[in-house]
């Protein structure tokens, strides 16, 4: 018998040609080669064309220097999307433009001030919800995700980061019950109910993984950890070594949305 799969969407956004005025927290900042950065991305794009996804690229924003880390607007589960209101100031601007597409998708939410929050300090494990307290994110900005996703049965959990810049620098999800982790930078009480995959320790950047179906996305720069993964996973290598230079990693250029058979043939009518 024959059964629709869900659709995988993945929205982008090119690199903007203010990137070298990035904001800044853990890394000295270093020129980045523009070009060199947008065929980066451009490979990234087409790896993610290569797994199954449908490309929806948001419009340009050259005067916003972070927008091509649309990761960091929008929080989205199989119910919902939520529009973050970023830690950044200069990166609030970057949430409207998502927000018009993610609303073609999902029911929106949005975060109001005082809270803030980045969707790199969230990581969605099955029905666990990780938020990191980090320099971008605050409590009032848990508590608005909390009260958002809660009633269809998530359980969210506030963990304190260290040493990076956002909990995905530290943790992502391998699975619905595993997560790639740096321990260095989290603390494994913060994580009841999850199986704790833990990174070589030569390379601290590692934890950040990108999951897409059965397929995931990760970076050349991590060979120890690599060869640990490759042991069950398929790896699908994407060298974004310019946006590294302004803190990104491979889940930082994306939002994977699923889309259900039930929601896209709806909203076909």
């Amino acid at each position: 018998m024959y059964v629709e799969l869900p659709e995988m969407i993945a929205l982008t956004r090119e690199v903007s040609a203010s990137i070298n005025h990035c904001e800044l927290t853990h890394v000295v900042r270093e020129p980045i080669d523009l070009e060199r950065a947008r065929a980066q991305h451009r490979a990234y794009e087409d790896m993610l064309e290569r797994l199954g996804c449908r490309l929806v690229r948001l419009e340009p924003a050259h005067e916003l220097p972070d927008a091509v880390f649309v990761e960091d607007t929008a929080i989205v589960v199989d119910e919902l999307a939520i529009i973050t209101r970023p830690g950044a100031e200069s990166r609030r601007a970057e949430s409207a433009s998502v927000a018009r597409v993610l609303g073609q998708h999902r029911e929106l939410r949005s975060i109001d001030a005082p809270a803030t929050i980045d969707g790199g300090d969230v990581v969605v494990c099955g029905r666990r919800v990780f938020i990191g307290r980090s320099s971008r994110t605050n409590d009032a900005g848990v508590a608005r995700v909390r009260d958002s996703v809660e009633p269809f049965g998530y359980i969210v959990t506030a963990v304190e980061v260290r040493g990076c810049l956002h909990l995905k620098s530290a943790a992502t999800a391998l699975s619905d019950n595993e997560l790639l982790v740096n321990p260095a930078w989290i603390s494994r009480a913060d994580f009841p109910g999850v199986e704790l995959l833990p990174i070589d320790p030569a390379e601290p950047h590692a934890a950040n993984i990108l999951r897409a179906g059965d397929e995931y996305v990760y970076s050349p720069a991590f060979p120890r950890t690599a060869a640990m993964l490759e042991r069950t996973l398929r790896l699908n290598f994407v060298d974004l070594s310019e946006l590294a230079k302004a803190e990104g990693a491979v889940t930082c250029c994306s939002l994977i949305v699923r889309e259900t058979p039930e929601k896209r043939n709806g909203r076909r009518h």
